[in-house]
């Protein structure tokens, strides 16, 4: 696992440190992807919301007990998965259906994945803005390359090339999601 950059560090150590900036800035980035999580293993927005805010809560309590060498994304993750899961078991009482004269549990996705969801989203939130966009308007809304050039007021050349870039960098950065299907 890669070692967080300088910039990560300083916030993790301040985080480390109780710092309340730290603290919005860490939900600034992770709150989006935490709340994915969630709402992957849930499928429900409101016990989704709950997870996630419990997610933070625990981090912050958990905050000296972070490696400051490693990247606070995956231990946030473990962190949302485990409360998802909390959060699934203590409501699926509540989530039967009934089949005749059986009812079954409503299963959440598998952990495995929410986990690949959630490095997909860490990787396409890690490309730089032009790309990102690209891609929200070309894959996540399904606007052609034209509608997208139109949208984004750029050629469609530059739609394609930051198509190209975008998607070459997530293939590099989620490579490690291919090795462990082989």
């Amino acid at each position: 696992m890669p070692t967080a950059s300088l910039d990560d560090r300083r916030l993790l150590d301040a985080f480390i440190g109780r710092d309340e900036a730290a603290i919005r800035e860490i939900y600034h980035r992770y709150g989006g992807v935490v709340f994915g999580v969630a709402m992957k293993i849930l499928r429900d927005r409101g016990h989704a919301e709950e997870a996630a805010q419990q997610t933070f809560v625990k981090a912050w309590q958990a905050a000296d007990r972070i490696d400051p060498n490693r990247d606070i994304g995956p231990w946030l993750y473990t962190i949302a998965r485990r409360v998802a899961i909390d959060v699934y078991r203590r409501e699926r009482r509540h989530a039967t259906v009934e089949l005749g004269d059986r009812e079954i549990a409503v299963l959440p996705p598998s952990i495995e994945e929410a986990w690949e969801e959630w490095q997909v989203r860490l990787a396409v939130g890690n490309l730089p803005p032009d790309e990102r966009d690209v891609l929200k308007h070309t894959y996540f809304l399904g606007y052609t390359q034209e509608e997208t050039a139109e949208r984004l007021d750029v050629p469609v050349g530059t739609v394609k090339s930051r198509s190209y870039r975008a998607h070459r960098k997530l293939a590099k950065s989620l490579e490690h999601l291919q090795e462990e299907i082989a």
